[in-house]
């Protein structure tokens, strides 16, 4: 599929089902180009087929890429930069919920892997992409988007001497520590991004009737199973407002449920915190890449 300088580009992560597919649905019918990246394949050409509908024939591109392994996440920017040079929207919607410890093939434990330290690497891989965007679109225009959850609200802090939880693991904790992430990371691009026009928003899409819980633990899904769930097109709707509304285009760094602001973990307003996470995360994802080379 070739780019041309007029496309809107949008890039969502977990667009295979779910809430992501929701959001590309929304965004082709907005008339964006839709690169979308799910980690099942079957799942992948589904969802194009089924999106090239809404869209257009050319105007959806799936690629398959499991984002708990950074090589993947480095793999799919390249697929990426070679589809197009500029995104003028990043959705880092992928993630899911795990039910006991378990290491990546890079060494990386698999919740926050998923959960963080991929949309960590892609977003820092594609940043080239949105600042190309940035300089020809209109101001507040080009955003990223990382979605997050009430999970982050409940933890008082990031157990900085052992991120991953390695020594003393729990899938609910490591759960919203991820979550947290998502929050502190999106308040870190708003900082670091200011300059170049981006804005970096975290949304909260309330509980929401997907798969994302179907490898959790089973107290975790019963939990779910007593809530009044959305559907994935309600809960990609804040998301969806986020990216592409006037209103959060004059702001960012901020963390959003049901279109209003929400007021964080206190962790986000700390920007020391802050600023380790971003070192912290560069070493894992380091660490990881050296490991596989």
């Amino acid at each position: 599929m070739t780019m041309t300088e007029s496309d809107r580009i949008a890039v969502i992560t977990g667009a295979s089902s779910g809430i992501g597919k929701e959001v590309a649905r929304s965004l082709a019918e907005q008339g964006f180009r839709i690169l979308g990246i799910g980690r099942n394949s079957k799942r992948c050409a589904a969802a194009q087929v089924e999106l090239r509908e809404v869209g257009g024939h050319a105007a959806i591109e799936m690629l398959c890429a499991d984002l708990s392994l950074m090589r993947e996440a480095e793999r799919v920017a390249e697929a990426i930069a070679s589809l197009t040079d500029r995104v003028h929207v990043l959705m880092n919607n992928a993630g899911g919920m795990t039910s006991r410890l378990a290491l990546t093939t890079e060494g990386l434990e698999e919740n926050f892997a998923s959960n963080h330290l991929g949309p960590f690497l892609l977003t820092e891989k594609l940043l080239p992409m949105l600042r190309r965007a940035a300089r020809e679109a209109t101001e507040g225009s080009v955003r990223i988007v990382n979605t997050a959850s009430d999970a982050s609200e409940y933890v008082p802090d990031l157990p900085w001497d052992d991120l991953q939880m390695l020594e003393n693991y729990d899938a609910g904790r490591a759960y919203c520590h991820g979550k947290l992430a998502n929050v502190m990371v999106a308040r870190g691009l708003a900082k670091r991004l200011a300059a170049d026009g981006i804005v970096a928003h975290a949304v909260h899409p309330g509980p929401v009737d997907t798969n994302f819980s179907s490898h959790a633990a089973e107290s975790v899904q019963a939990r779910m199973a007593t809530l009044a769930l959305r559907t994935p097109a309600q809960g990609a709707d804040t998301l969806v407002w986020a990216a592409t509304a006037d209103e959060p285009g004059r702001v960012s760094g901020r963390y959003y449920f049901d279109r209003a602001e929400r007021k964080p973990n206190s962790r986000v307003e700390d920007e020391n915190a802050v600023d380790r996470l971003f070192r912290e995360s560069e070493c894992l994802v380091a660490a990881a890449l050296a490991s596989r080379r």
